[in-house]
Formats: C-alpha cells, structure tokens, sequence
C-alpha cells in the first residue's frame, strides 16, 4: 500500500518512533525529524572510554507492552535483543548494614515482607490482586484511549470497572490500609516519586505499578536501554520511515487552521499532518503562532511537572561487591525529599538517589575490571542549576554511597559527567528541566491532560510525556500507538485531501 499523503513526526524519542513506524505500515510518506544526532530522546546513549551510559529510562518494566508493540509488526523483542529478569530486581538500603533486594520469586518476596512485618504476607497477596485488577483495566482500556473528552469513559462497562480503580484514594492512604512497617510503605510507594508527585496526591490506581513492578518483573536488555531504540529505528527504516538526525524543527507553519509545512535549520517540510512528539510545552508556545496555541503560559504554568533530576555517568577502574545491578538509597527522610520537590521546591537538603550500575549484568558497557555507575536524584524543575552545584551534591551523594556500601570510589573514578536542569532544556527544549513529563495527579489524568488533539489547527497531533496516558517508556509507547490510530483516522477522512486545504 502506498499513499501520496506526507506525515511529518516531529522527535525520535519512543513515542514518536512508534507513531511514524505505524503510520509508515500503513503507506504514507514519513519523515521524522530529530533535533540531537541520536535517536531515542532521553533514551540516548554516551560512550567514554571503554565505557557505555543509557543516558535515561534505565528501568525495564511493563514487558508486555513491549511485546505487544514490536507484534504489530510480526515481530518479538528477543529478534532485536536479549531480554533477562533481574533477580533481585533491586536493593533498598535504609542505613549502613540494613538493607533489602526484592527478589523476582513472589514466595520469596512474601518472606521479605513477613520478616520485616510479621502477618503481611496475606495483606501483600491482597494488595496486589487490587493493583493487577488496576493494571489489567488501566494498560488495558484507559491507557489506549485518545481522551479527548470524558464522553469517551462513559460506558457502563467501564464504569463499572473504574470503581475499582481508586481514582479518589491516594497512594498514601492506600498503602497504610494493609501495611503499616515505614520500610514497607517506603518500598510501595518510591514509584511515586518517579510519577511525579507525592504518595498524598497520587491516585491510588498508580498501585498498579507495584503489580508491574513486583509481580511482572525489573528486566534488562542486554546491551541498555538504548538497545529497545535500535530495535524501534530498525522496524521504523524498514516500513519507509525517512529519519533526518541533526535537523531542529524552528517553526510549523499554518494558514487558515492547517499546517502547510514544519520549518526547520535545514529548510521546510510540506506536510499533510504533523505529530509533535517534542516537548509539548515547546511546540505549543514556541513553534506555533499566539492564534493557534492550545494553551497559554499560565495554563503551563499552573502544571504539575514531575520531578527533574541530577544525574552523574561514573566510570570507575575496580569491580564492586557490595551493590546490585539497580540500588535505591532511602536512609533519609522520603516526606521530606519530596516536600523539597513538590512542596517547597528547592535543593533538597537530604536527598534519596538511585544507583544504577549495569556492568553487574552486562560485561559489554564497561572495560574489563570496571564498572560504570548511573547516579540520579531527583530534583525540583525550574530550579538554579550550576556546575558548583552539581559537584557540591556529587561529593554528598558519593560520601554516602561509601559510608552505606562500604565501598571506595572515589578515587578510582576515571570517567566523569554530570547531566540536570540546563541539559534537559538545551537538550530536550524540557520544560522547566523535567526529566519525567507531568505529574500522574487526578487533576492531571486521562482526558484532564494536555489534549493529544490542537484544538485550532486541524492536521495537528500531539504524543509524548506531556499527554496521554503519561510520563515512562511504556506510555510513550503507547502514547505512539494511540496518536498513529487518531491521526490514520484523520488522514483516512475526505475533509482531510490535499486539495480541499488548497482551497480553503
């Protein structure tokens, strides 16, 4: 099938790869711009030495939405790369000598929780039964759905499903009603944070990434991260996408309520329909004319971004015993981290961070008898950001890695770079330095998001973080799948020809 039309899908991070691939399947002319000279968005990698960093999305869970993405095309994940469940899944340390991995045997993890809260066993079998309820009905209808109004969740099916979705709990709430151990409650709720707001504004249908979590699995693809993006690039180049690396778009251009064609720093694009899949905030304010905006300043002023974050590629010339593949410091205070976020936004006095060090499972992003580690902390967006600042929080973090691991590192870092705020908006044309997308508040869901459709200009789309269903490497995915469907849909209608835009 082949089709004269011309879609231009404007960033290759996942959701904009997974929108130009299926719309190049169904035969028309695709051509995805990408500002950076690497596709894959925050997912890109940097090398150094010997040494390889996912430079983002470091986590592999929801594998199934993989799987269903790559059989659109009659393909598996394991023909691009080699897919292993971590096991533990990650470790949890809350002081010096205490600590906890999460192992990927369910039996096992219910000795975890009976040791740590003697009768949680049941209420953790219970507590998870709700969240694959949530994850089966959320993945499986809410997340698929365009929202463009809330016409669309009115059925009774569904209705009927939501009640058991906990729209109007919150994670805080919902987690103290099986545990009360602070080491428990800590364990459910740290994807919060991730989510973009606090345990005390997160719905609790979000316990559904303690199913994807838990019960599902933490996977690695052999290779990082960056290996799903060749995999996309590949399916992509095969339907007849046209990737331009290196090409910055710097205007859409519009004439009575259409795009006409996409500017960009190598010259115009015509186009017969656009799917933004950058920064939804930077399209919206700064690539479209005042008239043809869906929001204004204040409107993306009054959002709820999720946190940004400080992040460190360390490359370092020994081996370590003492830590796993993922490593989450929780030996402060988790309230106060994120009321430095969310509350008060500032740097944070006391940080948690994670700790990622990939050369525990994989010898091939490393040199023989190093490792390289991926340090992160979550921050506040829109806050001052300096190199003073980054090296003053390396030092904290790194005294604290070694006091809590009991392993030395620092001096034998041979590979060093800081990655925050400034490099999210330079990088990424972020939004304040986000580094997740908007928040996962109930103001903030479904149809309540930042619409996938402009509401001014006809042949617009909007994917990515910022719109639905939200911030992670799935969504985005799925974020692709669901604009490609509304835009097919648009594209298949009469009143979207060539010729009748020409005479309007």
């Amino acid at each position: 099938m082949s089709n004269s039309k011309k879609v231009i899908v404007i960033g290759a991070g996942f959701s904009g790869l997974a929108a130009s691939a299926l719309m190049a399947k169904k035969g028309y002319d695709v051509t995805l711009l990408e500002k950076n000279d690497q596709p894959g968005g925050r997912a890109r990698i940097w090398e150094k030495d010997g040494f390889r960093f996912d430079m983002g999305p470091s986590w592999y869970w929801m594998p199934d939405v993989f799987e269903n993405y790559f059989a659109l095309f009659d393909k598996k994940p394991a023909e691009f790369y080699e897919l292993n469940r971590l096991d533990p899944g990650y470790r949890i340390y809350f002081d010096k000598d205490d600590l906890i991995d999460i192992p990927a045997n369910m039996r096992e993890l219910e000795t975890v929780f009976e040791n740590i809260e003697p009768a949680s066993a049941k209420k953790l079998r219970s507590f998870l039964a709700q969240a694959e309820t949530k994850y089966k009905t959320g993945m499986g209808e809410y997340a698929f759905k365009p929202s463009h109004s809330v016409v669309e969740y009115l059925n009774f099916d569904l209705v009927r499903k939501s009640i058991n979705l906990q729209l109007l709990t919150n994670m805080h709430t919902h987690v103290r009603t099986f545990f009360k151990h602070p080491k428990l409650i800590q364990l459910l709720e740290f994807p919060a944070l991730f989510l973009g707001a606090t345990p005390q504004n997160t719905p609790a249908l979000y316990s559904m990434m303690n199913y994807a979590d838990l019960v599902l699995g933490t996977w690695y693809p052999m290779g990082g991260m960056h290996e799903i993006v060749k995999a996309m690039v590949s399916i992509a180049e095969k339907q007849g996408v046209q990737i331009e690396l290196n090409t910055e778009v710097t205007k859409i251009n519009i004439e009575n309520g259409q795009v006409q064609s996409v500017g960009t720093s190598k010259g115009d694009y015509p186009a017969d329909l656009v799917i933004a899949g950058a920064d939804y905030e930077h399209v919206d304010q700064h690539l479209i004319d005042g008239p043809y905006r869906n929001y204004t300043k204040k409107y993306w002023n009054g959002r709820i971004l999720s946190p940004s974050c400080l992040i460190w590629y360390i490359g370092v010339n020994k081996k370590l015993k003492n830590i796993q593949h993922h490593n989450l410091f929780f030996d402060e205070d988790f309230e106060q981290h994120a009321k430095d976020i969310y509350g008060d936004p500032k740097w944070p006095e006391k940080p948690l961070f994670y700790v990622c060090c990939s050369s525990k499972t994989d010898q091939t992003v490393a040199p023989e008898n190093c490792e390289n580690l991926f340090f992160l902390m979550p921050i506040a967006p829109g806050i001052k950001d300096n190199d003073a600042i980054r090296r003053q929080y390396l030092d904290l973090i790194l005294s604290r890695f070694e006091k809590i691991t009991g392993e030395k590192i620092s001096e034998n870092i041979i590979v060093k770079r800081s990655y925050a705020l400034n490099d999210f908006q330079a990088d990424y044309h972020s939004f304040k330095g986000n580094a997740y997308g908007l928040a996962n508040t109930l103001k903030q869901t479904a149809f309540l998001k930042p619409a996938m459709r402009s509401k001014k200009i006809k042949n617009l789309l909007y994917t990515g973080q910022l719109t639905v269903p939200g911030p992670g490497v799935p969504p985005a995915i799925i974020s692709g799948q669901v604009v490609a469907k509304e835009a097919i849909k648009y594209l298949a209608s009469p009143k979207s020809s060539p010729k009748e835009r020409t005479s309007n």
